[in-house]
């Protein structure tokens, strides 16, 4: 078993990985460094922008897992057509990935534009940070709706292995994002220092730069993902729509969930002071960059177990799964390893932190360094293995059960009752990893996630 596993490691295979799963990693790392920009410039403000960017940035954070949520279900579709070589299937696929996610945004955008106040008030007390990611949240949730256009658009071109199609397009945005950022928030060339409100303005900004740009290179070359009006009118039939919701839904479900329990954790390191509260705001970014190539990787996975199940080669499929986490754990060893050279220079970018604000901050970044490590087997096994084989109701039981039975109660009992210092608070989140890092190993084993769904 370990001799065959090694044996998938050719040249053409390392090739074809690379090249998905590099622009994915890359397009990972730009999202993240949107909030990360951010956070670097708001953190030379103060500690109250830094939280409240930190909150209003990771209630976004959820609503955008929710949209991957949903894509999920046109992710495990699309990668299946492209196997059969159905390209009129990854078409329609793909349109109705726009369409349903788009509808979803819509729910996520109202919440947003018209209930700020009570998404903020989750996480915080304090009226400042919430009035200033209040302000943050009315002005990013027009935001949504282009993002809607953009995962499901990511998701065909993943399936096609077209990945840096969109990748490219997200540079340009995230080019746009830095430099309207650095124009708005310090108010530049004559314009007002805006401080949290620019740094919004900004991200709403380079967002439509980065969705017009997509949409005009895809209908102006014809690309077989530039549906029309027609497709939209194929695909919106009972059955295509209950076949996607069958699939995506539960994995809607699961991503909500867990979104909504790293939601958790953050308000609960916030309940204990915002001086917690702006180092994980701080840690957030960095924690999204770190796990990037992990996320590429794990992506990448979906595509290739995806492709081999649609065309019936079960056995590959399975050494290709081992093969993916084996590689998964070696890249989070080297990640960590990166990281804690360049620790010191990285937090020095943060001068507007107070010195306790930056001790916890120093002290959080080599606790997830060892929770990195945990989440690289789960990761690719739940993200790439599982749900490349339509195994969805076992990954959101196996969430529901290691989150929010487990370690959501396990570190609110240690915060609020036992009063444990807040790093080992902070440690806990480590947790779920752990118990899902044995129980996705199991489930892999045992074959029971390998389903062909376009058979």
């Amino acid at each position: 078993m370990p001799t065959l596993i090694l044996q998938q490691f050719d040249r053409g295979f390392l090739r074809s990985l690379f090249w998905i799963a590099l622009p994915i990693a890359l397009q990972s790392m730009l999202f993240s460094s949107r909030s990360l920009v951010d956070i670097l410039m708001l953190g030379q403000l103060g500690n109250a922008q830094v939280a409240a960017a930190g909150i209003a940035g990771k209630a976004f954070f959820v609503a955008i897992i929710m949209l991957f949520g949903v894509s999920t279900g046109g992710a495990m579709l699309t990668a299946q057509y492209w196997g059969a070589n159905n390209k009129q299937g990854v078409r329609e696929a793909t349109a109705l990935t726009v369409m349903i996610s788009g509808c979803f945004a819509s729910v996520a955008a109202a919440l947003f534009l018209f209930a700020p106040e009570w998404v903020m008030g989750l996480a915080t007390q304090s009226p400042k940070v919430i009035a200033l990611g209040s302000e943050y949240l009315r002005i990013t949730a027009f935001n949504l709706l282009g993002a809607a256009f953009g995962i499901g658009i990511a998701v065909g071109l993943r399936s096609m292995h077209q990945p840096g199609v969109s990748t490219f397009f997200s540079a340009i945005g995230i080019g746009a994002n830095m430099f309207l950022n650095w124009v708005l928030i310090f108010g530049k060339f004559g314009l007002p220092a805006m401080g949290i409100k620019g740094a919004a303005w900004a991200t709403l900004l380079s967002g439509g730069i980065e969705l017009v740009l997509l949409a005009s290179y895809l209908y102006g070359r014809k690309h077989l993902l530039a549906f029309n009006f027609q497709t939209v009118v194929t695909v919106c039939n009972k059955k295509d729509i209950q076949r996607f919701l069958k699939l995506s839904l539960p994995i809607t479900f699961n991503h909500l969930a867990w979104a909504g329990g790293i939601f958790v954790y953050h308000a609960i390191i916030g309940q204990l002071g915002i001086n917690g509260l702006a180092a994980m705001s701080v840690i957030t970014p960095i924690e999204s960059l770190s796990l990037a190539m992990l996320i590429g990787i794990s992506n990448a996975s979906a595509v290739f177990i995806g492709n081999l199940l649609g065309a019936n080669k079960n056995d590959e499929a399975y050494l290709k799964a081992w093969a993916f986490s084996l590689l998964n754990l070696s890249f989070a060893l080297l990640t960590v390893c990166v990281m804690l050279l360049i620790k010191q220079p990285l937090l020095n970018l943060f001068s507007g932190l107070t010195e306790d604000v930056r001790a916890l901050t120093d002290h959080f970044f080599d606790i997830f360094a060892i929770i990195l490590v945990l989440k690289s087997i789960p990761m690719v096994m739940i993200v790439g293995v599982l749900r490349a084989g339509g195994d969805i109701k076992f990954c959101f039981y196996q969430d529901i059960i290691a989150q929010w039975m487990i370690g959501i109660p396990v570190t609110a009992f240690c915060a609020f009752i036992l009063h444990w210092p807040i790093e080992w608070v902070y440690a806990l989140l480590g947790l779920e990893e752990l118990i899902k890092w044995f129980a996705s190993s199991f489930r892999v084993h045992s074959r029971r996630w390998m389903n062909n769904l376009v058979a």
